[in-house]
């Protein structure tokens, strides 16, 4: 099964991608890690993307699609995985087809007001990265560890980068959903809900 996990931030995908490696044995691919990887090696790709990065700008999609790609060409046929933060454009959208046959599109559905109310009450542990309540927690309940805040997950942080995610993925939506992928899971609830709805969607239609 290959599949593309869309969300804004703070919807779950994350969370998801756990569930569904543990139930499915998908390999979680994010570019995130794709381009904290060739950053560490100092591949030609990541040199030239880090250009940019330090300019402050938005690495050009050029770059983006060969590192996604040179990711992808490492798995064989039959091996499945789930593509989280790619695509982020319809041109990505259309590269990717170029390289593989994707299953589905899900797309992880949560309402603006939910997630700035969720991720303005995260927190973060300093010893092993749990994320937990700070309104319902004081110390880390997987290790008991220090809690945190981000930076970034205040108010005004959290809704420019929803704005910004709308702006992107419109576009994304209607594109997966004119080729039949898409599949709209509501993502409100307690995450082994949202999972359920996931395996639901996924095994039995």
């Amino acid at each position: 099964m290959r599949l593309v996990l869309l969300g804004a931030p703070g919807a779950g995908k994350g969370t998801q991608a756990v569930f569904l490696k543990e139930r499915h044995n998908l390999a979680h691919i994010s570019t995130g890690d794709i381009f904290r990887q060739n950053l560490k090696d100092n591949t030609p790709l990541g040199l030239e993307a880090k250009k940019f990065m330090d300019a402050g700008q938005l690495v050009p999609d050029e770059i983006v699609m060969k590192m996604v790609g040179g990711k992808l060409a490492e798995f064989k046929p039959g091996e499945g995985f789930m593509l989280d933060g790619f695509p982020r454009t319809v041109a990505q959208a259309e590269f990717l087809e170029t390289q593989t046959k994707l299953d589905g599109v899900i797309m992880f559905k949560v309402s603006d007001e939910a997630i700035v109310k969720r991720l303005t009450s995260r927190a973060v542990c300093k010893e092993c990265g749990n994320v937990t309540n700070i309104h319902e927690h004081d110390r880390c309940q997987a290790c008991g560890g220090e809690l945190y805040r981000r930076d970034d997950d205040n108010e005004a942080t959290i809704r420019e980068r929803l704005r910004v995610y709308h702006e992107q993925t419109e576009a994304l939506v209607e594109f997966y959903r004119a080729r039949g992928l898409l599949i709209e899971i509501d993502a409100t609830g307690m995450p082994e809900e949202v999972f359920a709805r996931v395996v639901e969607t996924l095994e039995h239609d």
